[in-house]
């Protein structure tokens, strides 16, 4: 017997790609699961389904950020003292990344790359150990929401947030619909396609010099000319970034949506200033924010 559940969760994050950099993503999970009838002459109910994988899924992946750990390029160390670890991610040509989090910022696939594959099985492995005896399968299925016009991947950090967005390194994929004179105006939404594929949007008051940052000793060896440092305090302790300025885009307030819904209203309102625009941002899937210029 086989029980399905659709749309079981949406799992915004972002992972470590050494062509692309840190990509934003959000990824929709149906799961299967295969197994007999229990004393309720059930295979699981349904609320369990929905409310103990859902958990799962969001304890271990949900709102993180997702390195490779077998790459090359992955370099991560635990500092058993304070209980911080650092990632560094040596992309060659100056595109290194680094990072120094606590340890519940990431989420670690032992595989070469971050692909759907790869997350379905190091989920799959983690719940199984939390399936009852009858069920016997679990079959993960993960999916990109079909989006029909331009969008963008962008990874953030939210220090205010008493939650997991807190973290600085998680994204969606999200997408995105401006309105010029209350008409559709898809080169407006092409040019944040553009602008935004694969970037960091950190906020100006998180950056900091190099003396502040607790760089590994491959870090130091690093010209940090073309990168920006980042570095904030939040609830769940120290968050470090450093990252390529050619993959990043600096605004002057905090990476909510509310917030990026604002400013590319108004930068559409500075490049044309006597039309008026209205910005549909997306947050991953079905949620976002609305603004006006």
């Amino acid at each position: 017997m086989q029980l399905f559940v659709n749309d079981l969760t949406v799992m915004d994050f972002s992972y470590l790609c050494p062509r692309r950099g840190m990509v934003g993503e959000s990824w929709i999970v149906d799961v299967i699961l295969d197994g007999g009838l229990n004393e309720e002459s059930m295979v699981l109910d349904f609320s369990k389904v929905k409310k103990q994988l859902k958990r799962l899924i969001d304890l271990h992946v949900d709102h993180k950020l997702l390195v490779p750990a077998e790459h090359a390029y992955s370099l991560i160390n635990h500092d058993s003292q304070n209980d911080q670890v650092t990632v560094d991610f040596m992309r060659p040509e100056g595109r290194s990344i680094h990072l120094y989090c606590p340890p519940e910022a990431y989420a670690f696939i032992y595989a070469d790359e971050v692909s759907m594959v790869s997350v379905s099985q190091y989920l799959k492995d983690i719940i199984a150990t939390e399936l009852p005896e009858n069920v016997q399968g679990l079959t993960l299925m993960l999916r990109e929401e079909v989006i029909e016009g331009p969008y963008y991947h962008y990874t953030h950090g939210l220090k205010k947030h008493e939650g997991n967005c807190q973290r600085i390194a998680h994204g969606h994929r999200s997408r995105v619909q401006v309105y010029r004179n209350e008409q559709a105006d898809p080169a407006c939404e092409q040019y944040w396609a553009e602008r935004w594929r694969d970037i960091y949007i950190g906020t100006r008051e998180d950056l900091v010099g190099q003396q502040h940052l607790h760089l590994s000793a491959q870090a130091r060896q690093q010209d940090f000319s073309e990168h920006y440092l980042f570095s904030y305090e939040s609830s769940q302790g120290l968050f470090e970034l450093v990252i390529p300025k050619a993959e990043s885009n600096i605004i002057d307030t905090d990476s909510t949506v509310e917030c990026l819904a604002q400013f590319m209203a108004d930068q559409h309102k500075q490049m044309q200033p006597g039309a008026s625009f209205k910005v549909l941002a997306f947050e991953g899937v079905g949620k976002g924010a609305i603004a006006h210029a």
